[in-house]
């Protein structure tokens, strides 16, 4: 396992012991260690005495959970399954050594893919196929199971990027295509009447593709009303009506704004209106703006974009989470010289043409990941060593959830009284079944009925990969998403076959047969398993935050893919993005998906080797943009205490930066210094 200690490392040739940590002989305590803090005795634990009131006296109060039910329950974790998690890992490296010593043994000999399959089918890295099955995971939210749309990934330690993901579920159209580059190199200087003019038009023609009239287009609209039958738009001085009638949805007024809502695709379009503001003063039919329904779920993270390592951080991450389930986080700060506190969105009351209404969901749903089973925490020992920061992720994450299944009035996360997990980072159908009997017992330590938590399976490593429909029926009763993820799915690619050659450079890979193999599989897979209308299906993040133009060129080919989802970098990203689910018409392309050939496992399974030698300046290149990528993200995360970052790649191309993107850079520098492309100097 992985101690990230702020001032422990791993001696030279220690080993691990039984819970995965570095002998206490071996690592004594510096001035910010954590075993120089208090601890409080709790059911045999020592926990952290800042943590243990943390837990006591702000998580556990309202959930119904009395501290000792909830000591006890995590002491009976710990007894029941850090061990095994630890022998999870061991497996993992034994099947790593095999692997490495079958391509050692043979050295340059073509790729022999029967072989190679055979093969790990012998060790067991590859299992049997499970029966045709369905997933069968119980009250699902709709944002999850049968809405398509974008999803944000936010790092839940700052608590102003965690409400602007929340509150992202409602995006300005004008605003998202007018400050980013979707219309041209973003204006430095004051307002440009010409940009809101293109801005406006290109609104219109979104308008006229996805919402159309039945007779004229919405750039020559004078008038937006509302009668008995629904929206009348003004056009040429005749009326015209949706051409879909059933489209128009009712009015939302929000203080001098009025709102028509539309829906396509199962997405909300509010037109807003009002003649007062200088946007809708300088429109003919008073519209001021076009808000799209964005975000319609974001994941608060706990793992790769944070920095968190010791109980004051774990703190912080736990607070914001358990702040969102309550519903009363919010955070202060200054812009433009002036004070402001962000908080959660209220609902959005939606009065239809018969004077009924309806209620519209105000936030992205919430949906937190915990770490792996990798690492290990300081933060509640077992005698006198660290134990699974998996195991304490699981407990603390869904006990703070329980404050949002508790609400009976207000706005709430989940409608469907589910808590969503997101698991990263597992390798196989083992690590998958595990993770489900982790959340077992912390359902019934909590008092949770069964199957309440939902877990996301994150497709990143290639294990999980080649067996992706026996992981996805080890937590068939609670899965709710799979999704594919090019970086840390590269990173384990390159990680497993180290020995098999050397690997082509990153423009290559974009483009390898694994890869392509990989994203079909995930989809057809997921579908064949009954996940449509049940779950999302889910493609990785857009990594350049600043290249929104090219985005909304490119990540149309998510929902042609056939998923549900896929990853942006920010709220603006989000709106964006949106556009693609209604030019896709998400259902439609899985019924078209549904029951294709699934691509041959050999094609997953064959590495994307160099077949000749790389230029050296490419070579130089690749060795120049890892280095700087991985020295940007950890300078940052050391100094600065941040977990993800926009760092400048040597063309200066702006690029997220998390552990993910450090993980590929890692191995491929590993994997070239092996093979000997690159030098140690170098």
């Amino acid at each position: 396992m992985e101690n990230r200690s702020k001032t422990l490392g791993k001696p030279a040739g220690v080993t691990y012991p039984t819970l995965g940590v570095w002998p206490d002989a071996e690592s004594p305590p510096s001035e910010e260690s954590p075993m120089t803090r208090s601890a409080t005795p709790r059911h045999g634990l020592e926990v952290d005495t800042d943590f243990a009131q943390f837990i006591e006296a702000q998580v556990l109060p309202g959930t119904g959970v009395t501290a000792d039910a909830f000591w006890q329950g995590y002491a009976g974790l710990l007894d029941g399954f850090a061990a095994e998690n630890v022998a999870l890992l061991e497996r993992r490296t034994e099947l790593q050594r095999q692997i490495d010593a079958w391509h050692k043994a043979r050295g340059n000999q073509p790729w022999d893919a029967a072989a190679y399959r055979a093969f790990l089918t012998e060790i067991g890295y590859l299992v049997a196929e499970p029966a045709p099955f369905a997933v069968e995971n119980g009250d699902i939210d709709p944002e999850i199971a049968t809405l398509a749309g974008p999803q944000l990934v936010v790092p839940v330690s700052n608590a102003r990027f965690a409400l602007n993901a929340a509150n992202a579920r409602w995006g300005s159209l004008y605003d998202a295509m007018y400050g980013s580059d979707v219309m041209g190199p973003v204006p430095s200087g004051g307002f440009d009447p010409a940009r809101r003019d293109a801005v406006v038009a290109k609104a219109a023609a979104f308008l006229d593709q996805a919402l159309p009239l039945d007779g004229g287009s919405h750039a020559d609209v004078t008038a937006y009303e509302v009668d008995a039958q629904g929206l009348v738009a003004t056009v040429g001085g005749q009326a015209a009506r949706l051409a879909d009638p059933a489209a128009f949805v009712g009015t939302h007024r929000d203080r001098a704004d009025t709102g028509y809502v539309l829906r396509h695709n199962g997405l909300h379009v509010e037109l807003v209106i009002n003649r007062d503001h200088p946007i809708g003063a300088a429109s003919a039919s008073g519209l001021r703006d076009v808000v799209l329904e964005a975000a319609l779920s974001a994941i608060q993270d706990c793992e790769d974009s944070v920095a968190a390592v010791d109980a004051e951080d774990k703190i912080g991450v736990y607070g914001n989470w358990l702040g969102l389930m309550k519903g009363d986080l919010a955070e202060t700060f200054e812009k433009g010289g002036t004070s402001m506190t962000r908080r959660l969105e209220g609902d959005r009351t939606v009065t239809r043409p018969d004077g009924s209404t309806v209620t519209l969901q105000g936030r992205a749903l919430l949906l937190v990941r915990n770490v792996g089973h990798l690492m290990t925490t300081d933060v509640i020992r077992k005698d006198g060593q660290s134990t699974p920061e998996g195991l304490m992720d699981a407990m603390v994450t869904v006990a703070c959830a329980i404050h949002d299944l508790k609400k009976t009035e207000g706005p709430r996360n989940s409608r469907a009284g589910a808590i969503y997990v997101v698991k990263p980072k597992m390798h196989g159908p083992e690590e998958a079944a595990f993770a489900d009997r982790v959340f077992a017992h912390v359902e019934t330590a909590l008092g949770l009925a069964p199957n309440t938590v939902k877990l996301g399976l994150m497709d990143e490593e290639r294990r999980t990969s080649a067996n992706l429909a026996a992981c996805i029926h080890a937590i068939r009763n609670r899965i709710f998403f799979i999704n594919t993820g090019f970086l840390d799915r590269t990173g384990d690619e390159i990680h497993t076959s180290m020995q098999a050659g050397a690997f082509v450079g990153r423009d290559g890979m974009k483009t390898a047969t694994w890869l392509k193999a990989y994203e079909d599989r995930n989809v057809l897979i997921g579908l064949a398993s009954g996940m449509r209308g049940r779950a999302q299906i889910g493609k990785g993040m857009w990594a350049k935050p600043d290249a929104l133009a090219e985005m909304l060129e490119v990540k149309v080919g998510h929902p042609k893919s056939g998923a549900s989802t896929a990853w942006v970098p920010s709220p603006t990203a989000a709106t964006l993005h949106a556009l693609h689910y209604h030019q896709i018409d998400v259902a439609a392309r899985q019924d078209e998906l549904q029951g294709q050939p699934i691509p041959d496992l050999d094609l997953l399974l064959t590495p994307a080797l160099a077949d000749g030698p790389i230029p050296q300046d490419q070579v130089l290149r690749e060795l120049d943009n890892s280095a700087q990528g991985i020295l940007g993200y950890v300078v940052r995360w050391v100094d600065q205490g941040i977990g993800c970052s926009k760092v400048p790649d040597i063309d200066d191309v702006q690029l997220m930066e998390d552990r993910a993107t450090c993980r590929i850079s890692a191995q491929y520098l590993a994997n070239w210094l092996e093979h000997g492309l690159i030098t140690e100097a170098q």
